[in-house]
């Protein structure tokens, strides 16, 4: 059956047609976002749901949404989507970062011109009937030092758009790289700097707790006298009422904002200021870019549906199209070992190491890990996968840490995870051999190969003679039938391990029989779900 997609909000033929021709189908419904009635009524026969910002998805919606498995933001902005909702319920959460980066920086050199030259009050003025050129004296851009708060995607090419209209650029981003600032052409510096130094700054940055009003009044009143401020990121990133303080001071010489703390902006603190230019959140705002976003979202949910590709995930690991294969029977691996501890360890973890060794450490890892931790908490949280696994481990502050080596032993690549408590640690690896079926190689130190299956059993005992007859005999007494039977210990009279494959679900009564013999110390019925993935 072929995933269905709801879209609701305005998106391009185009971009519905690409569903269509992936295989996708497709329920092309672009007024039912702003019913959330409706659209909670009907989101639960959908596998995804394709939005621009008219549609909210809330944690109602998500609940709502009980087959749902990605929603797309056609857009880079995803302020309308609950993301630890959607995480919690397995939900990726895709945007398209990319598809509206020039527009909006183009948008952001846009205004710092109209500020520059008043240009909206001048046009307003001339066609009044009046001509004052006296009144509307600017300053040229040339030469002019201009302060770039986010040095990513648009803050980039805004940069490279102001140095090519000859500017000096000083950029403040923490995750900017000095060998990446010279190649850019600017001069990386901390905000106070910027602030002292720029005849213009431009915010290019996302809304969070670190960033929410990073220009306060405090930051206003450290920068240059007639500075002119351009936001064309997200509102509640400049405080406006300080920022209208500054102005009417003549502090600051203009500003100009596509943005603002409470949209729609029916009312500023910066309306009706002198050379302050408003426009009503159109940073996105061409044809090209719309087509763009509605493309890419289009293209990106589909992939996921039809291929498993994941990319421009908010809450997931990238996958792309052509690793998918490759990775797809070690990200079911990852899950066997994760299952496996989950089920064996009643005691709480605190911390989790996963070693990745050969072919595997070259792989996209964080998808294997997210894999993993879903196999591994899925014992205690039934509907659990690779999106939310992770959220629920650091919710748990769980410490996880990742190992990556070359290759060490006889196996091409493998994965060992171990695991420990207050009491305990315990150890488990795996590979995949040629065959794309995951296989445990080391249990507790000691060294097996065995088959997983859907249903099986896990043994550990004193090594004392008749272990495997009696394990035999007494599984078979209680009508179990054992497929496969792998044995291991670490010395003679040692720990002994058995992982026995049998053909259904082992009964309470035939593990009590077997853990009743003083020299097993531990008998655990286990399930894997070898079709996941």
């Amino acid at each position: 059956m072929a995933p269905r997609v709801l879209v609701s909000d305005e998106l391009s033929e185009t971009a519905v047609q690409i569903f269509r021709d992936r295989g996708v189908e497709v329920d092309f419904q672009p007024k039912l976002g702003k019913d959330k009635d409706k659209l909670a009524e009907i989101i639960g026969n959908y596998d995804g749901l394709a939005i621009r910002s008219a549609t909210k998805v809330t944690e109602k919606l998500i609940n709502a949404a009980t087959n749902l498995k990605v929603v797309g933001r056609a857009g880079i902005g995803v302020d309308n989507v609950d993301i630890p909702a959607a995480s919690r319920r397995g939900i990726i959460v895709m945007n398209t970062p990319f598809g509206n980066s020039i527009t909006t920086a183009e948008h952001a050199i846009a205004l710092m011109f109209a500020v520059a030259r008043q240009l909206p009050a001048a046009d307003g003025s001339t066609q009044a009937g009046k001509w004052e050129k006296s009144r509307f004296m600017g300053v040229e851009i040339t030469g002019k030092t201009l302060g770039v708060i986010g040095a990513g995607n648009i803050g980039s090419i805004v940069c490279a758009r102001a140095l090519g209209l000859k500017m000096h650029v000083l950029a403040y981003d923490p995750f900017l790289s000095a060998e990446r600032a010279q190649e850019m052409g600017v001069t990386k510096v901390e905000l106070d700097e910027l602030l002292s130094r720029s005849d213009f700054i431009t915010l290019h940055v996302p809304l969070t707790d670190k960033t929410r009003n990073i220009l306060d009044k405090e930051a206003i009143a450290k920068t240059k006298q007639g500075v002119r401020i351009i936001n064309c990121a997200r509102g509640g990133l400049v405080d406006e009422a300080a920022l209208a303080e500054a102005i009417k001071s003549g502090h600051v010489a203009g500003a100009g904002f596509d943005v603002f703390e409470v949209e729609p902006a029916t009312e500023s603190p910066l309306f009706g200021l002198p050379n302050v230019v408003c426009t009503p959140h159109l940073g996105a705002s061409t044809t090209e870019a719309q087509e763009n976003v509605a493309l890419q979202v289009a293209e990106q949910m589909s992939d996921y549906l039809m291929k498993g590709a994941v990319s421009n995930a908010i809450n997931m690991p990238s996958i792309t199209a052509e690793e998918a294969p490759i990775l797809k029977p070690f990200i079911k691996l990852a899950d066997v070992l994760g299952a496996f501890v989950g089920q064996v360890t009643e005691d709480a973890i605190k911390e989790i190491e996963i070693l990745y060794d050969g072919a595997t450490a070259e792989m996209n890892t964080k998808a294997l890990t997210s894999a993993l931790l879903a196999g591994l908490i899925r014992s205690q949280v039934a509907d659990v996968n690779m999106v939310s696994a992770p959220v629920m481990i650091k919710e748990k502050g769980v410490i996880l840490s990742e190992v990556k080596r070359d290759k060490s032993g006889v196996y091409d690549g493998y994965i060992k995870l171990t695991v420990k408590t207050d009491t305990m640690t315990r150890a488990v690896a795996g590979t995949v051999f040629s065959d794309g079926k995951p296989r445990f190689i080391q249990i507790k130190g000691i060294n097996l190969d065995a088959d997983v299956g859907a249903n099986m059993i896990y043994i550990t005992n004193t090594d004392v003679p008749g272990m495997i007859g009696f394990m035999g005999t007494t599984l078979g007494a209680g009508g179990v039938n054992i497929a496969n039977f792998q044995l291991g210990r670490d010395k003679q009279g040692g720990d002994a391990i058995a992982l026995l494959y049998v053909d259904e679900p082992v009964k309470d009564e035939v593990l009590a029989k077997l853990t009743a013999n003083p020299a097993v110390r531990q008998a655990k019925r286990l399930s894997f779900n070898v079709d996941a993935y």
